[in-house]
């Protein structure tokens, strides 16, 4: 298996790298927004922000590779997002943050269709789930390293800062000097999501609620974390565990979920998520091990029922549809997590932050509640069409087609960028 990581070792390196230092900037920033005296309105349009970059840059980022080829795009937009987090240091006025926030959303939207679909290119039918397995295991990993990475310095300091764009800037530096080639430009699609809808309601509902459940986590959970005077270490084990959970969670929810209708397996992570939310917002500030619990719990339950909602639409699509609907339902997730981060903001200025975790209850709740409606309106396919859930956890983790602005095609390589020689 080895050999099947070789020809993108340079491209993985880079990756992790980079999620590093977008993972330290996810809990840095709110926490030090927190610390300037944003308000919760404020601090959840800057979470807002990044994903509303992040979809602008799945509609224009195909463009931008097929114009400039895969290692200057890389390149590019490692250089932009490593200067936005310094600005972030710089300037802290709030307009200034989202601004830059949108400007990382929009790198990070391109840099991830840079990533997937070179891996998906130097990798084959028989080691491409290996291959993505890897790609997820770096990129948990690495996010939750990031996080970590909190504890070295007070999010007051400059050094934070500095150090998150290190990280990013590195990243460049692995790719660039590599001389694999790069892959072929990215294929684009055309995206319907009322069709998508049509195909499957409960799907499209699912990851529109994991966007809005999770888009409100990252923008307020360090500041979830931060109140009641808890230390930097608290915040970033509270974020870290989030994390894992999530990545303990994906294969016995998504095993069992070959094994039964996946609705079921819906309702039961929605149900989870919900206890978890309404748990963490009651004994909380009475119990300190809770916060860590229920933190636990509502990572292991949220952030796997991105992939099973995805999962439940492939089982009702063609396979060459596969990488369509997923450009589709991560368009969803995303819109879902630019609305979420709002709403929670003013959920929080009225209730509290101890209460963004019922916010997220209300949404998984609301989410499973339509999954049983849809369940007593229609029954669907019989266990034995499902499509396995390996298969759809790697093609969940694509933004590298998604532009809803033109036809499915593949132009030939820009100048300069592909070679004969395939090694590292």
């Amino acid at each position: 298996m080895i050999a099947a990581v070789a020809p993108v070792t340079a491209l993985l390196l880079g990756v992790a790298l980079l999620l590093a230092g977008n993972g330290l900037q996810a809990t840095l920033l709110p926490v030090r927004a927190n610390l300037e005296s944003f308000s919760p309105l404020e601090i959840g349009i800057l979470g807002s922000s990044y994903f509303l970059g992040f979809v602008i840059g799945c509609f224009y980022g195909p463009h931008v590779v097929r114009r400039v080829g895969h290692i200057r795009t890389f390149a590019a937009l490692v250089a932009i997002a490593s200067c936005a987090a310094l600005l972030h240091a710089i300037n802290l006025q709030p307009v200034v943050w989202w601004l830059l926030r949108a400007g990382t959303g929009f790198c990070f939207a391109v840099l991830y269709m840079v990533i997937e679909s070179w891996l998906n290119e130097k990798s084959t039918n028989e080691n491409r789930g290996f291959v993505f397995s890897t790609y997820t295991i770096i990129n948990l990993t690495v996010i939750t390293l990031g996080q970590l990475m909190l504890m070295l310095d007070e999010p007051t300091n400059f050094e934070l800062f500095a150090l998150a764009s290190i990280l990013v800037s590195l990243a460049a530096v692995p790719v660039a000097l590599t001389k694999a080639p790069a892959p072929a430009p990215i294929a684009t699609v055309k995206i319907s999501i009322p069709r998508l809808y049509k195909l499957s309601p409960v799907a499209v509902i699912g990851c529109a609620a994991v966007g809005m459940a999770n888009g409100s986590f990252w923008a307020l959970g360090p500041v979830f974390a931060q109140s009641g005077g808890k230390s930097t270490a608290d915040i970033a084990l509270f974020m870290s565990i989030v994390v894992i959970a999530g990545a303990i969670g994906q294969w016995p929810l998504g095993r069992l979920s070959d094994r039964m209708d996946r609705r079921k397996v819906i309702i039961f992570a929605c149900a989870g998520a919900a206890f978890a939310g309404i748990g963490s917002a009651l004994f909380a500030q009475a119990w300190a091990g809770a916060v860590l619990v229920f933190a636990f719990l509502f990572g292991f339950f949220a952030f796997t029922l991105y992939s099973i909602s995805v999962a439940h639409m492939n089982d009702f699509v063609d396979r060459d549809d596969y990488v369509e609907t997923a450009g589709g339902l991560l368009l969803v997730y995303a819109l879902g997590a630019v609305v979420g981060p709002i709403l929670a903001s003013v959920t929080v200025r009225y209730a509290g932050i101890e209460n963004l975790f019922a916010y997220t209850a209300v949404i998984h709740t609301l989410a499973g509640a339509f999954a049983v409606y849809r369940m007593n309106l229609r029954s669907r396919a019989p266990e034995e069409e499902h499509v396995p859930f390996v298969d759809s956890l790697r093609v969940a983790q694509t933004v590298s087609v998604v532009d809803p602005l033109s036809p499915g095609k593949n132009l030939s390589p820009p100048p300069n960028e592909g070679t004969t020689d395939r090694s590292t």
